[in-house]
């Protein structure tokens, strides 16, 4: 299986590169070619600009107006149109993100980074932030370890949101109606405004964003006399001032803002489109409100030799949200328990990041500091039913409510990084980096108010980067690198020992190109993820107490690719794939939860997207586009060996082919779109959460239509 493999993905990479040389049609040391220069799809992954061909890792780059036209609207619209993209969801807003098979809901912090233009917004695992596409550039999915440049929480990637800047030399802006039905549910509405006007011209400016959506729901829950209810009320503003005094110095201030509330807020849903509460199917539960500010400051000065830049950012999170769990058949407490909680989280951090950079003529580099710290609470008002001979449901059992669980944390953190590259020849380009990390965090887990005793641990890493690039055509390279990526231990309960960090290292070794008419991308990679953190059930008079340890040793291999064809002038076929083989290769004796050969949580091993957009113009001076999508995502697993008999493991989402299509037209300054998606009404559960009920399906199909005018 091994050498299929690497004979496989060798063969396509070496068939991409083939493809580029015969279309360079040179053995000269490659040229730069105007028009492919003008097409370059530039990133600023490695936190300066470049062109996406040129930069050593994995990236998918997807512009504001292509998010539009694939229709993404969340984290989880992301997921099934980037590859090797999962996530599980805890209602509207909440989501675990998982890259390239490093997938599992333990541990003390996020596996996979978000960003906000410089911001960071991984508050913890389960507290991430997840903004709203609105007036944004483009979103760049970062794939593999990126410790060296992002630090802690990116171990499996990083997600980076980069909003539009305000424009210093004229006024702009755009104001947009949408209106949409759910099949089997209700009718949805949203608006957008977007203003950007300059103070002082080519000096100050300002730019403002506002969405506001209401309804979409399509979730009953018929004995609380609920329909419809997982609509949500969304408020979503940001705003933005830029300043350029003078050529080498600016400062540009963000301030994001976003209120959002779902009456039936846990996601949840059976595929009757229902959702059940336990103990009492009739309980109505607290409404789901997911808040937070962003506050951003950024300032950069170029001193010619190099450029300084400071990112300061404060974060204020608010959340509550429900939550219920009914073991199904073949899990252990079926018969046994049922429970429903009232979640609260408040959470706030502060972070600083000091960077200075040069991306000179043969040598670029950049030497930085970053520093964070962040305070967490989590208060849980809790019941459940408990019947332990197993006869809940012939009038057995009793309720056990107004229970009480606390659990505060913080994190004090700093870390020093260095990267740099040197272009050896005009095609050949080495570089490394590496990070210091260092965080000292305390941890107060209660059962009832003033029992718990506080606990603390320093945790340290030091994370390095190797890699390569050859320019083997104009506009294509080969490149090759190794990276290391970490994530901090934790605590559980006490008397429970605490758990210890987890650390991955990933080989890649990739080609990307592009010439007039055909762009690829290839990738093929090996990671080692040591350490793994999973957690497992343990029952503790009645209550099912949850328990993390290190439980062994994952190893992941995969390919990446993706195409994109304009056979004639307006015609893009595109396709993106990825293939993930991720199995645990070493378990501890302790553990309850795995086998050696297991799959990990939330892999697919095969997804892909395909697409058609034409772009032509339906009358003399009405252009429009038309656009076909199709997402294909295998199941993803589930085992915990603690909750389920075997055999009722794995347990199992649906595979998911979803297809999708959007046309519109352009009448002078006003846009006009329809659109549908999940086409074929697919019902299928997205989540392998089922056997606790805790799994939510694909959003039924939606036809809508939207209007924009921009001036």
């Amino acid at each position: 299986m091994t050498r299929k493999y690497l004979l496989t993905t060798g063969s396509a990479l070496v068939a991409m590169m083939n493809i580029a040389a015969a279309n360079a049609q040179s053995t000269e040391p490659p040229a730069e070619d105007e028009a492919l220069v003008q097409s370059a799809i530039m990133v600023t992954a490695q936190k300066r600009e470049q062109r996406l061909i040129d930069v050593p890792m994995a990236i998918e780059s997807i512009s504001g107006d292509n998010l539009s036209k694939l229709g993404v609207d969340n984290i989880q619209d992301l997921s099934f149109n980037v590859p090797g993209l999962t996530m599980r969801e805890d209602g509207p807003g909440s989501y675990t993100i998982f890259i390239r098979g490093l997938a599992n809901q333990s541990g003390s912090g996020a596996l996979v980074g978000m960003y906000l233009d410089e911001a960071p917004l991984s508050l913890s695992g389960y507290n991430q932030l997840s903004p709203v596409p609105l007036d944004l550039e483009r979103v760049e999915v970062l794939k593999g370890p990126q410790g060296t440049l992002y630090g802690q929480g990116a171990a499996g990637g990083v997600i980076r949101f980069i909003t539009a800047d305000p424009v210093l030399d004229r006024v702009e802006g755009k104001v947009k109606g949408e209106v949409y039905t759910v099949s089997e549910g209700e009718t949805g509405q949203k608006g957008e405004l977007v203003f950007n006007t300059p103070l002082i011209e080519d000096k100050l400016a300002v730019r403002f964003a506002l969405g506001l959506e209401n309804g979409g729901g399509w979730i009953d829950q018929p004995e609380a006399g609920i329909e419809d209810g997982n609509g949500t009320e969304l408020v979503n503003a940001r705003g933005k001032i830029l300043w350029e005094p003078t050529s080498n110095f600016s400062a540009k201030a963000m301030v994001q803002i976003h209120r959002a509330e779902t009456e039936l807020g846990m996601g949840y849903e059976e595929p009757d489109r229902t959702v059940d509460v336990g103990p009492d199917r009739s309980k109505v539960m607290i409404p789901k409100k997911f808040d937070f500010d962003i506050y951003n400051l950024e300032l950069n000065y170029d001193f010619g030799f190099a450029e300084l830049t400071s990112s300061t950012t404060q974060i204020e999170h608010d959340h509550q949200y429900p939550f219920t769990y009914i073991p199904r058949e073949g899990n252990y407490s079926f018969g046994i328990v049922e429970g429903n909680n009232d979640r609260f989280i408040d959470a706030e951090q502060f972070s600083q990041e000091l960077r200075l950079s040069d991306a000179g003529d043969r040598f670029a580099w950049t030497l930085g500091a970053f520093y964070s710290t962040g305070e967490r609470s989590f208060t849980e008002d809790y019941e459940y039913a408990y019947a332990a001979n197993g006869d809940l449901y012939q009038g057995g059992g009793i309720l056990i409510d107004d229970l009480y669980y606390f659990s505060g944390s913080t994190s004090d953190s700093y870390s020093l990084f260095a990267d740099g590259s040197y272009d050896v020849t005009d095609r050949l380009t080495l570089g490394a980096g590496l990070r210091y990390f260092h965080d000292e965090q305390t941890s107060l887990i209660e059962d009832a108010p003033g029992t718990g005793t506080e606990q603390s641990a320093t945790f340290e890493s030091v994370d390095p980067r190797v890699y390569l690039t050859y320019k083997y055509a104009q506009a294509a390279t080969i490149y090759a690198s190794a990276g290391s990526g970490f994530r901090s231990g934790g605590f559980n309960r006490e008397p429970v020992e605490p758990y210890d960090p987890e650390n991955i290292l990933t080989y890649e070794l990739g080609t990307k190109g592009n010439t007039s008419n055909f762009q690829y991308d290839v990738a093929v990679f090996f990671t080692e993820y040591k350490d793994m953190v999973r957690r497992r059930l343990t029952e503790v008079n009645g209550a099912l107490l949850g328990e993390s340890s290190n439980i062994g040793k994952v190893e992941v291999k995969g390919v990446e690719a993706g195409l994109a064809y304009q056979p004639v002038s307006g015609l893009t076929l595109s396709a993106n794939a990825a293939y993930l083989d991720s199995e645990i290769v070493e378990t501890a004796d302790t553990d309850q939860v795995n086998n050696v050969g297991d799959p990990t949580d939330y892999t697919p091993e095969l997804s892909y997207t395909l697409g058609i957009n034409y772009d032509f113009d339906w009358a003399p001076n009405y252009p429009g586009f038309a656009r076909v999508g199709f997402n294909h995502r295998d199941e993803v697993t589930y085992i915990d060996r603690s909750s389920f008999l075997p055999s009722a493991l794995p347990q199992s989402s649906d595979a998911l082919n979803l297809l999708n299509a959007r046309a519109g037209v352009q009448v002078g300054n006003v846009d006009l779109e329809v659109y549908a998606t999940n086409i074929t009404d697919e019902n299928k559960s997205i989540d392998p959460y089922q056997g606790w009920a805790n799994a939510n399906r694909t959003q039924p199909r939606v036809i809508g239509v939207s209007a924009a005018y921009s001036f």
